[in-house]
């Protein structure tokens, strides 16, 4: 009877425990969906109101709350079947075992301590089996629900410091940038760039130019080292970037990106790229940028706080914040891509002063550009075309205003 009852103990919670890890799973999955379509639709309220769509996104909402309450209604009735389920296997146990051992009693062959002894010999079995069934119950649940950071653990970063990278140093204002053959795709069935190769001197000042898909803001990105190159090498005075310390590399790099990303902080906190705050830099970079005034006339200064993502600001404002970011402390290499997309014409000047100074100042830059206005700042112009280089080169200064300048052979 012992026997069968651990077997058959053993094989329920065992089977069970598996069913409802799956439904739990389930339930999880639920959960995060439906605070995945809440917050989504909390962050962007601006759009839903424009297009007067609440009534859609609460019936939405609604219906992915009804899903989880579904699923875990089911994983709830499961915890009962399991629990329902084990207490049966150990009651029915004892109760055969404790009518075998009456049995004994009644027809002499054993007595009335032998019954006693038998009842408080299962007590101390199936009292600890009912203890370890919770126990792996509860250790599978809590897997269960950790499961989506176990996946996110076990997943590789996509640029990491190389193990034996030496402590490398830039010279000071001195930035070479040489792409060589690179190949790069977010998705290997799509790739992006081709064979891509340029040489930029340090201290030049370089636009890159294409239509819209051509990987203008991907060779941005993979200049700065968010991405790694899928072939060939992408060098910053003569080292590839794959072997730089990412802690040395990142003060010798500015980077604005094309979509603006302020975190909720104060407007010092997002110059200073959320370091240590250095007041003076903080202030000489909020003015290259030609934010300076503005702040002056916010509540607090540069201590005003901006709100989730920087809401408080208009377009032109947080662009030219993410450029006084990118400014901060001069560094050696300058990445603007899009600089001028929200800018008016006081801050397209400022632009333009902040591009001079750095060229003044010996600084490598690399532009992205759509728009022609700073093409005259440039000393080489770098056309892709489909992820490729259509040319590169030195800017012809005699090309006519209205049109794209050629460059020539450099």
């Amino acid at each position: 009877i012992t026997v069968v009852a651990l077997v058959l103990y053993i094989a329920f919670t065992v089977s069970i425990t598996e069913w409802r890890t799956q439904v739990r799973r389930q339930m999880n999955e639920l959960d995060s969906s439906a605070h995945s379509r809440a917050i989504d639709s909390l962050l962007n309220y601006e759009t839903v109101k424009y297009f007067n769509n609440e009534s859609f996104e609460a019936r939405r909402y609604d219906e992915s709350l009804d899903r989880y309450r579904k699923a875990a209604i089911k994983s709830q009735a499961t915890l009962s079947l399991l629990n329902t389920g084990q207490q049966m296997i150990i009651a029915i146990a004892l109760v055969v075992m404790l009518w075998r051992a009456t049995q004994g009693v009644i027809e002499g062959r054993m007595s009335l301590g032998d019954l006693v002894m038998v009842n408080a010999f299962m007590i101390q079995l199936y009292i600890p089996l009912g203890f370890l069934g919770v126990i792996y119950r509860e250790i599978k649940q809590s897997l269960t629900d950790l499961d989506k950071m176990f996946r996110l653990l076990e997943k590789e970063r996509e640029v990491a410091d190389h193990p034996d990278a030496p402590p490398l140093s830039l010279p000071p204002g001195q930035v070479d940038v040489r792409f060589e053959q690179v190949d790069f795709a977010y998705d290997p069935a799509r790739p992006i760039l081709h064979g891509v190769s340029f040489h930029i001197p340090a201290g030049k000042t370089v636009a890159v130019v294409g239509s819209s898909g051509a990987g203008k803001s991907t060779l941005a990105r993979c200049l700065i080292g968010v991405w790694p190159s899928m072939r060939g090498q992408m060098l910053l005075d003569g080292v590839d970037i794959s072997k730089w310390d990412r802690d040395r590399l990142g003060p010798h790099i500015g980077y604005l990106p094309q979509d603006i990303e302020l975190l909720e902080g104060t407007v010092a906190e997002n110059i200073c790229r959320f370091g240590e705050i250095d007041s003076d830099a903080v202030i000489e970079a909020a003015k290259r940028a030609g934010i300076h005034e503005m702040v002056q006339h916010l509540p607090q200064g540069y201590d005003t706080s901006l709100g989730q993502a920087g809401g408080l600001l208009s377009g032109g404002q947080r662009q030219r914040l993410a450029l006084a970011r990118a400014l901060y402390g001069m560094p050696d290499l300058v990445v603007l891509d899009e600089p001028n997309a929200n800018l008016d014409d006081v801050g397209e000047v400022a632009l333009m002063k902040a591009i001079v100074e750095l060229k003044q100042a010996g600084k490598t830059v690399f532009m992205v550009l759509h728009q022609r206005n700073l093409l005259a700042l440039a000393d080489r112009v770098l056309v892709l075309n489909n992820g490729t280089v259509a040319q590169f080169g030195v800017m012809d200064v005699t090309a006519r205003p209205d049109a794209l300048p050629q460059p020539r052979t450099a």
